[in-house]
């Protein structure tokens, strides 16, 4: 029999072949949205067509138009145009960053953070703090876009990381944030994040790896587990301005083997709402937020309440790998920053330690939750055995 040599070989794909795959693979809806889109009824009115068949489209259109008109309300009222002439640098670096905290699990201080202390030499405390307001401003804006377009999401991942985010925050913002020195803030933020970087690389490296949409057998361990989750990822954001997105997104994906596709828009609702926390807190009950840091908002803001909600219409279409990508760069481009600035030897062998860590922990994380996924599909399929057996 002959063989054609060429026939093993795996075919390449097409430029159209290898767009569709990363850039078009599709949106995880929950499952009443896709009943509905595959019973839309033939007498359907305008709006019911309009609300199932293009309701990515309105949900992006909604939150644009009312922050857009609220914006502009004030910004006539008040005169914040002038301020572009001072500050026109935030705006540029937030359609990346609103983008980014829309489709990925970072939040747009992750792109904030080190533009404004790494490039504009800014003091990270207004750079946390300014973080914590864009975010509360544009993933708001996100939220609705994801809740309304009814995408997968894990509430479950949501409330109990931020009952224990919200005790993290303020232990972070009383009693540890003026501890640590403003060089001490920067190599931290760096370190964390690129071992989140890691985890995201270890994820990435087991090809097909099987997920599940939500977290399966809920049960105390895993709620405690994503208590304590929340405390330390509070804590992040009491320096950072974000955090708990990050390790909640880690914890998900490696321990409890949820999908990419359901914890990126999972993490995006939870920072949106402890930025809102962290923000009120600042605001409120300090009242100690600089004036850099509102006026930087006041310029940023129509920027971001367009861009955010986009970054979440589009990564609820992008590969997974694509938007790993994006934060792959984010990483480099923040420690090259921070090494350009000339830290201590002892920052970076301190934050070379946290990352050295962060990729045995995220290892070892990843191999504890294949081990879990397996024992749970065992139990299952004994459990099938059993009932197969009783049935009569």
């Amino acid at each position: 029999m002959n063989v054609n040599p060429c026939s093993s070989q795996k075919k390449r794909r097409t430029p159209k072949e290898f767009f569709v795959k990363y850039f078009l693979e599709g949106q995880e809806l929950d499952e009443k949205h896709i009943e509905d889109l595959k019973n839309i009824p033939k007498d359907a009115s305008f709006d019911q067509k309009l609300l199932i068949k293009y309701r990515k489209f309105v949900a992006f259109l909604i939150p644009f138009i009312v922050a857009q008109t609220v914006w502009w309300l004030l910004a006539l009222k008040h005169d914040f145009f002038y301020l572009y002439k001072h500050h026109w640098q935030m705006p540029l670096t937030m359609v990346f960053g609103a983008i980014i905290a829309g489709m990925t699990s970072e939040g747009g201080g992750a792109v904030a953070f080190p533009v404004m202390t790494f490039g504009l030499q800014i003091d990270p405390k207004t750079a946390r703090d300014f973080s914590l307001m864009i975010q509360t401003t544009g993933m708001t804006m996100s939220i609705f876009a994801i809740i309304f377009m009814r995408i997968q999401i894990e509430w479950r991942a949501i409330v109990f990381p931020t009952l224990g985010a919200i005790p993290g925050v303020l232990i972070g913002f009383i009693y540890l944030d003026p501890i640590f020195t403003p060089a001490v803030k920067k190599m931290m933020f760096v370190s964390i994040w690129c071992s989140f970087a890691m985890s995201l690389w270890i994820l990435n490296r087991q090809k097909k790896r099987p997920t599940n949409n939500t977290i399966q057998n809920f049960c105390g361990w895993k709620a405690v587990v994503l208590l304590l989750t929340g405390f330390v990822g509070g804590i992040f954001n009491s320096f950072a301005g974000s955090g708990v997105d990050i390790c909640v997104f880690s914890v998900i994906t490696l321990l409890f083997r949820v999908s990419e596709k359901t914890a990126t828009p999972t993490t995006v609702v939870l920072m949106g709402l402890n930025s809102q926390i962290g923000f009120f807190w600042r605001a409120a009950i300090e009242e100690d937020i600089d004036q850099l840091a509102w006026d930087t908002l006041k310029v940023c803001a129509p920027v971001v309440v367009t861009f955010a909600p986009l970054g979440s219409f589009l990564g609820s279409h992008f590969h997974r790998l694509i938007m790993a990508a994006f934060i792959y760069l984010i990483e480099i481009m923040s420690l090259a920053g921070f090494l350009f600035t000339k830290p201590h030897w002892t920052l970076v062998v301190t934050g070379s330690f946290i990352i050295c860590f962060g990729l045995l922990f995220f290892s070892l994380l990843s191999r504890i939750g294949q081990r879990l996924m397996q024992g749970e599909n065992k139990r299952v399929v004994m459990k099938d055995e059993m009932e197969e057996f009783i049935a009569p």
